[in-house]
């Protein structure tokens, strides 16, 4: 079996933590180099019920593409709900690594794996990483569908291919436009709205979207809308790296087990959909 060092200098060949921004917080929080792994567990957030199922599931190395510490700490005292995480983690000998902005620039990343779930065909990255002399690095992806779609078509395919969340996919847009391209971005993407225009795509499939972000880009023009929910834009990108890494032991004789959290840790839980009624009929006669 090979020692966490020798799996974390892999894991650093697929995504040097030298391409993440500059505040980011990527690369190995607890573990020791000198430990053998054999069981591998990835998962999108290193929350308290992530670190219980790496602990169940017998892993010695836990890989999240959210870091534990973006914005730094002073204390990992075990009454704070990350500290608690460190202690669950190095108690029971589990090392984590974190892969974040490393990844999403990647080629193949974050992006890459939302467009593989949707069953887009990847033409070039949208933000080109201007370091990358083939062009393949950057952040989100210029993508088109095998066929054709519309507005509704693309929000309904992404619904059923992306893991389902309380949020579902929001959608802003003529329903019946055509989809011929499409840009996606995993996580929070209307930073990019700017790349997005400039790229000249039907639609942009991404989460997090703001009011006024949102509602900017579509005064702008006739660029649809999609907003799924940040956890599952990027749930895609653990199995993929999952695959990377099991290439990786194959190749090494490592015989890693590599698993993917089935667990959804998105935040939010329960979705109340509004009533139909316009809210000029909720309020008619109401007195003034």
């Amino acid at each position: 079996m090979p020692r966490l060092s020798e799996v974390i200098a892999a894991l650093e060949n697929l995504w040097p933590a030298e391409r993440a921004e500059s505040w980011d917080a990527v690369g190995t929080v607890v573990g020791d180099p000198d430990r053998e792994v054999s069981r591998v567990l990835f998962a999108v957030d290193p929350v308290q019920e992530i670190a219980d199922e790496a602990v169940e599931l017998g892993a010695d190395l836990l890989v999240t593409h959210h870091p534990l510490y973006l914005r730094g700490t002073t204390t990992v005292a075990a009454s704070t709900f990350k500290g608690r995480v460190v202690h669950t983690l190095i108690k029971h000998d589990v090392a984590l690594h974190v892969a974040h902005t490393n990844a999403d620039t990647a080629d193949p990343g974050v992006s890459d794996a939302l467009a593989g779930a949707l069953g887009l065909r990847v033409l070039g990255p949208l933000v080109p990483d201007p370091a990358d002399p083939g062009g393949r690095r950057g952040l989100g992806r210029i993508c088109e569908p095998e066929r054709p779609l519309t507005v509704r078509e693309f929000a309904a395919l992404a619904a059923e291919r992306l893991p389902a969340t309380a949020q579902g996919v929001r959608v802003a847009g003529d329903p019946d436009a055509p989809v011929r391209t499409v840009a996606v971005s995993g996580g929070s993407g209307d930073s990019l709205f700017d790349h997005v225009r400039a790229a000249g795509v039907d639609a942009f499939l991404t989460a997090d979207l703001r009011h006024h972000p949102a509602s900017e880009a579509r005064a702008q023009g006739p660029l649809a809308l999609l907003d799924a929910a940040h956890w599952a834009t990027e749930w895609p990108w653990c199995e993929l790296a999952a695959a990377q890494l099991d290439a990786i032991s194959d190749r090494e004789g490592w015989a890693l087990r590599v698993h993917v959290s089935p667990t959804v840790t998105d935040p939010w839980t329960a979705h109340a959909a509004s009533p139909s009624t316009p809210p000029s009929e909720h309020t008619a006669g109401a007195p003034n």
